[in-house]
């Protein structure tokens, strides 16, 4: 006879396998078969470097948009072609414009992206110390 305890976990028990089971099934990097450790790291690296132009939010690594598995599928042949970190980079920008890269390069079009939280974090504390003089005037 089991106790009560042990009746009340069985369903959790088995809610955690269905968990865990659809993480594992639900990854959104296919298996690929690597020439060699350094090759499969820079892969991940590249991936997680490259953003999916479907999901926007999202690295290569991380989606599981169809794009994204041909862009990794694509990638992983470049990989396999010899062609340097550079030249994929470089290859996905051309296709894909800049956007493709979570780090664009430092360039007069980018500059408000890079200088901007900089600038807003600025603002932002200059308006603090204003108003907090302004009430420390009223006092």
């Amino acid at each position: 006879m089991t106790t009560n305890l042990q009746q009340a976990a069985r369903p959790l028990a088995w809610l955690l396998i269905l968990l865990l089971s659809g993480s594992v099934l639900g990854s959104a990097i296919e298996p690929y078969d690597f020439e060699s450790e350094l090759q499969e790291k820079r892969f991940q690296a590249l991936a997680e470097e490259l953003r999916c132009t479907v999901c926007q939010n999202q690295s290569l690594a991380d989606s599981d948009a169809p794009l994204a598995r041909d862009l990794r599928q694509e990638l992983f042949r470049m990989l396999q072609d010899g062609r340097s970190d550079l030249e994929i980079r470089q290859f996905m920008v051309d296709r894909y414009g800049e956007f493709v890269l979570y780090r664009p390069p430092v360039a007069g079009h980018t500059l408000l992206l890079w200088g901007g939280p900089l600038a807003l974090l600025l603002i932002g504390l200059i308006a603090a110390v204003i108003v907090i003089r302004k009430r420390r005037q009223a006092l």
